[in-house]
Formats: structure tokens, C-alpha cells, sequence
């Protein structure tokens, strides 16, 4: 499935997305409401994917709210899952029995891990989705799972020292923790050779540090509804790829921020993301974090498309002078001004005063058309705006429409 033809891949991804809803949507209200005059059957590409409005976590919030325990978007009765996860303190996930459910074997097999190895998995368990995503993918790969959790640390020393963990899963930070905690309880932790990480920053510094201590490290870019979206490969001369390949199951976009447009490879905007699962399908489901999508295929021979990974997070929204202020209502004024290459409303304090400054990139902008902009943004915003003009390519290429530089 890695190396399949990417229009085989295609072709595939879109028979599955018509199999799936066809099933789920009597069984499934909140769906049936997202796909409402939109005929399954005529979603055969990914530019027919503009016509499905996107879903937000605050959406499933609201849902799960209005609807218990899952908001309408789980046509498989409660009783039938496997699992019923909480994330945070108010939203629920499904986990099913399907084996490797949430995607995560080739993400540990793209890091080297194999059958036999003993999995340290100190990702959180408790009622927590992350755990169970690397259990799931770990037994998929006949690999044992000493579940860890996010426990305590000499306890895991202790595991580590009596078990001899092969590999390791769960975030970076904790891993150089257990090996530095390991040396100064002197307790031998030398058996951990491999490792998948996920939720907080891998820097270079740390990756060639874990490396010095013969320890190979391969990040994923995984969420708690989603599972694992893409995560790191090695090319067949053993170097590190470049990105993250998407991983098989997923319709994976990159829109640009605040709307539902997709962006063409190289522009950074949000990841969308349709999961191709018959318990759980996600339809256009929005991350609220950033990345772009790389040209050409990885060097690891794997033919998905690539993500330059987690660049960030999208800021949705900001209280300026008691209101509101959303980075939709960015895209809207955007969106009528198509000549302007690049936008972004910048939020700062000005004294004790916030004010707005909409920064927008533009080859000639005269006082008509910054006045008529200003007028814009106060018919969309209800709140007035200075107008900073700059020169194409100066602004920021990270992807957000909205930033709030108030301390």
C-alpha cells in the first residue's frame, strides 16, 4: 500500500470514502447534517472536496453536547466499541476492534520497530487516547507493550532496568529525562536502541544527542481523533527523509487558514484531514495546526504525499474592545481582495489600548483602496483597523491569518 501508484492510491482513497459514508450516514446524524445536498456520489476527486464543509473541535464539542456520548458522528453503537476515551476535560472518542485502528504500525515500523521488541509506551492511558493509538499499532507489529503511561519516573527507571525495553514511545522530553534520571539512580537504561515520538519538540540538538547514545529517534505527527497523520522515514541509504509521509487511510489537505480552500504545495495552512474509518469516519476534519505539503516523492520509496510536519497552530480567535474577532473573518476580507498577495490582522497593545493593524502585501495600494479595505473590515470586524502595506514577500510565509502580539 506505501509504494502503490499515487493515482491508484487516489482512485481508492475515494471508492473507500463513498463505501464508508453510504454505510454511516443513516446511522450517523451529525454526518447526514455536514453532507446535506451534497451526493456522495459525485465526490470522486480531491477538488470535489471544497463542497463538504469543514468540522472544528469546537463543532464535535457542541455535538458531543447537544448529542451523548459522540455528537452523531459515530454510527457504531457505544456498546460495540472497544474502547470509550475522554480527551481534556469534554471531548470523547470511539476506539473500535479493528487491528491497528488508529494507524500507528507504520509509523513504528517506518522507526525500525519489528516484531519481539518491548515497547516502553509512556504516552497517558488514563482515559486518554494517545497510549492506546502506539499500544494498538505496537501489538499490530507482534511487538510487547510495557504501558507506562505518564507515571512515575523512577518507577519507569526501575521497568527499564528489570525489562529491558527495546524501544520507546511517547514525547521527547520524557525520554531524555529517563535516561538522565537513569544515570544518576544508576540503573541501566542501555537497552532502549529505538524511538517514536510525538507531542512536544524534537530539536536537532536532542535528536543527536539520542543518537550518540545509540539511540535512533523518529518523530510522528499524530492527534487525539485522528490518530497517527504522517510521521517520519529513513531513504534506503539509512539518512533521514525530509518531511513526513502521509500515512494510507487518510485524505489529507492543506487549506488556507480560516477558509476551506486547499493550497497547492509549498503555501503553509491548516491541515484538514477525511479519516477513512468505518467507526469513526471524519469527514474534512480541521487540526487547527499548520504545515504544507512538500513536492515530489519521499526518497524512502513510500509514493503518499509528504508534510513538512507540525509547523505550528492556528490562532482561531482573539477578544479585542469586548468582541470576538475570528481568523475566518481574516479569509472573508481576503477573499475579496484577491489581488492582494498576502494578509494577516496582527492584534497589539498600544499603551492601554489593543489596536488592529491589517498587514497586507500589495505592488501598489493607493489611498482608495486602503480606505475602502479599512471600511471592509469594520462592516466584517465592527471594529476599526490601521492599514500597514507592505512590499510582496515580506510578510511572514507561516500560514496565520490572525496573531495576537499582546503580551
Amino acid at each position: 500500500y506505501e509504494t502503490r501508484t499515487p493515482q491508484s492510491r487516489e482512485h481508492a482513497l475515494f471508492r473507500d470514502l463513498k463505501a464508508i459514508v453510504s454505510v454511516a450516514k443513516p446511522r450517523a446524524a451529525a454526518l447526514r447534517r455536514q453532507m446535506r445536498g451534497i451526493k456522495i456520489s459525485e465526490i470522486k476527486k480531491r477538488e470535489d472536496l471544497v463542497r463538504i464543509p469543514i468540522l472544528r473541535r469546537k463543532d464535535i464539542l457542541e455535538l458531543q453536547e447537544g448529542e451523548q456520548p459522540f455528537g452523531g458522528l459515530v454510527p457504531t453503537r457505544p456498546g460495540a466499541l472497544k474502547r470509550l476515551l475522554m480527551v481534556g476535560s469534554s471531548m470523547f472518542m470511539p476506539e473500535g476492534f479493528a487491528k491497528d485502528w488508529w494507524g500507528a504500525a507504520r509509523a513504528l515500523c517506518a522507526a525500525g520497530f519489528e516484531k519481539g521488541d518491548i515497547v516502553l509506551n509512556c504516552f497517558n492511558y488514563h482515559l486518554h487516547t494517545h497510549g492506546h493509538i502506539i499500544e494498538s499499532g505496537a501489538h499490530a507489529l507482534s511487538c510487547a507493550v510495557i504501558p507506562a503511561g505518564i507515571g512515575d519516573i523512577d518507577e519507569q527507571v526501575e521497568a527499564i532496568h528489570h525489562l529491558k525495553p527495546t524501544a520507546y514511545c511517547g514525547d521527547p522530553e520524557r525520554l531524555k529525562a529517563l535516561l538522565e534520571r537513569g544515570a544518576s539512580l544508576n540503573r541501566d537504561v542501555s537497552s532502549i536502541r529505538k524511538a517514536l515520538v510525538s507531542n512536544g519538540p524534537l530539536t536537532e540538538q536532542m535528536r543527536k544527542s539520542f543518537a550518540f547514545k545509540g539511540i535512533s529517534v523518529r518523530q510522528a505527527y499524530m492527534t487525539s481523533d485522528l490518530g497517527v497523520v504522517a510521521y517520519e522515514t529513513t531513504s534506503a541509504e539509512g539518512v533521514l527523509a525530509e518531511g513526513m509521509v502521509v500515512n494510507e487511510g487518510l485524505i489529507l489537505e492543506i487549506v488556507r487558514t480560516g477558509s476551506s480552500e486547499p493550497l497547492p504545495p509549498g503555501e503553509i495552512g491548516e491541515i484538514v484531514v477525511t479519516r477513512l474509518n468505518a467507526d469513526f469516519p471524519l469527514v474534512r476534519f480541521a487540526t487547527g495546526d499548520l504545515s504544507m505539503i512538500l513536492n515530489g516523492p519521499s526518497p524512502c520509496g513510500r509514493t503518499n504525499l509528504r508534510i513538512k510536519g507540525c509547523m505550528g497552530h492556528v490562532n482561531g480567535s482573539a477578544m479585542v474592545h469586548g468582541k470576538l474577532i475570528h481568523a475566518h473573518q481574516i479569509a472573508q476580507v481576503q477573499k475579496i481582495y484577491p489581488n492582494l498577495q498576502r494578509m494577516r490582522m496582527v492584534v497589539m497593545k498600544m499603551g492601554a489600548r489593543d489596536a488592529l493593524f491589517l498587514q497586507v502585501e500589495a505592488q501598489r495600494a493607493d489611498a482608495a483602496l486602503i480606505n475602502t479595505l479599512a471600511e471592509t473590515v469594520r462592516d466584517i470586524l465592527e471594529l476599526d483597523t490601521e492599514i500597514d502595506v507592505f512590499v510582496p514577500g515580506t510578510l511572514p510565509h507561516d500560514g496565520r491569518l490572525l496573531v495576537d502580539e499582546r503580551t
